[in-house]
């Protein structure tokens, strides 16, 4: 593949060519040439008209559905979506069937990735088919591959598991991912507990349920010298107790889904069960106390939460839909329109360089000879998300046929590209 990028203005503090306008030529996967002009011939050339070149973004926690759950998402149409939303990697949670709680599902996942457009990050469960209960195999799960540890979207409920868990990983310097949620507390609830959800007649999840385990997580973490991801708090309480844990010199890091970014409570007046999503859109207040953690850097980085769901679990009375919905495709423009001020550097960072960071990835160098991987993106660019454009084999999204403000132009990475204008 020959493919010249021209007109692209580069977002990367450790770069020379930081914040600079320029041209791009890749060869065979290599960037071969940057200038800031270039007239070679190429068997592709796609023009950036001014927009960001990065850094490809990372997704922490992305639901993919092969093995066992393939026709909500099979890895060729998450790469699609990934792709779509501007992602060159994603951190798969482990909750399939069978989960990837084991080196032979670790290593099935990292296969797929081969000559992949998108990489495939395994998170493995902490434990045994995410259950709660007996400690999975985590050395040998690392040995093979595997980025992080978590139980996904089953929140570790039980302290002794999640301390054996954070001790087993401290001597490699692992980190246990948790997205924080006292389950007894929540049970029965379908949104965030507050005046909404009482106008509604809906049982409600109060902020509590999650600020619990928080803390509680905090405090394990404090205990066992360990590294902590809190991911997708949701709640100001949350805000709060990480701030705190990070001024007291703890290995305490957090995230927060875009969609909790974009969206509050409110939204669900109308029974659009699009909406209903775990963790719970929550109120205003929150909304902007997530937003000032970001900026502060309280909270770490931005997650799609992408959870792709069929319409046998989504299309119901909303009392029996499950929850989520799709994210990856929608992930950066939610961003773009929280942070409509922010610069392209603070994108670039909750979105690409932060999650690198927690997983210990290597950030891919803007430098001749270095291999492709990064992604074209204006924060300025408006854009009708078409039913029919969605690359995800789930359609659940609220957001079909509104018009968004954020737009990825493509991703390149190695061999392989999508672009689009």
């Amino acid at each position: 593949m020959q493919l010249l990028i021209k007109n692209v203005r580069i977002v990367l503090p450790s770069s020379r060519w930081h914040g600079r306008q320029v041209d791009i030529f890749i060869e065979n996967g290599t960037v071969t040439l940057i200038e800031p002009e270039l007239d070679v011939p190429a068997e592709q050339v796609f023009d950036a008209g001014g927009a960001f070149l990065s850094p490809g973004f990372v997704d922490v926690g992305t639901t993919v559905g092969d093995p066992g759950f393939e026709h909500r998402e099979d890895f060729e149409s998450v790469t699609e979506a990934a792709a779509a939303g501007g992602f060159t990697a994603i951190a798969c949670l482990p909750n399939t069937n069978p989960a990837i709680h084991s080196k032979p599902e670790v290593k099935y996942v990292r296969n797929q990735a081969r000559n992949n457009l998108v990489d495939f990050l395994p998170i493995g469960a902490v434990s045994v088919d995410c259950a709660g209960k007996d400690i999975a195999e985590l050395y040998d799960m690392r040995a093979a591959g595997a980025v992080a540890f978590s139980d996904g979207k089953k929140q570790i409920q039980s302290s002794a598991l999640m301390l054996r868990a954070l001790l087993y990983v401290q001597p490699f310097d692992g980190v246990v991912l948790n997205q924080p949620l006292d389950a007894n507390m929540a049970r029965g609830g379908q949104m965030h507990e507050g005046v909404t959800s009482t106008s509604m007649g809906l049982r409600g999840i109060p902020a509590l349920a999650e600020e619990l385990m928080v803390q509680r997580d905090i405090y394990l973490a404090e205990y066992s010298n360990s590294r902590l991801h809190l991911l997708n708090i949701s709640c100001k309480g949350s805000v709060e107790l990480v701030r705190k844990a990070k001024a007291a010199g703890l290995k305490v890091t957090a995230s927060v889904p875009a969609m909790n970014l974009a969206c509050t409570d409110s939204d669900l007046e109308e029974f659009d069960v699009n909406y209903k999503v775990m963790p719970p859109l929550r109120s205003e207040e929150d909304r902007q106390a997530l937003k000032e953690g970001l900026l502060d850097g309280t909270i770490d980085f931005i997650t799609s939460n992408h959870t792709p769901l069929d319409p046998e679990a989504k299309d119901l009375e909303f009392p029996f839909a499950d929850f989520g919905a799709i994210g990856l495709e929608t992930a950066f423009p939610l961003a773009a329109q929280s942070f409509p001020d922010a610069d392209a550097e603070f994108f670039v960072e909750k979105l690409s360089l932060a999650p690198r960071r927690l997983l210990g990835l290597p950030v891919p160098e803007l430098e001749a000879g270095a291999p492709a991987d990064f992604t074209i993106f204006s924060p300025s660019e408006n854009w009708i998300l078409h039913a029919d454009q969605i690359r995800s084999r789930s359609k659940n999204t609220p957001f079909t046929g509104q018009t968004l403000k954020g737009k990825v132009l493509g991703v390149v990475r190695r061999n392989k590209a999508l672009l689009s204008r």
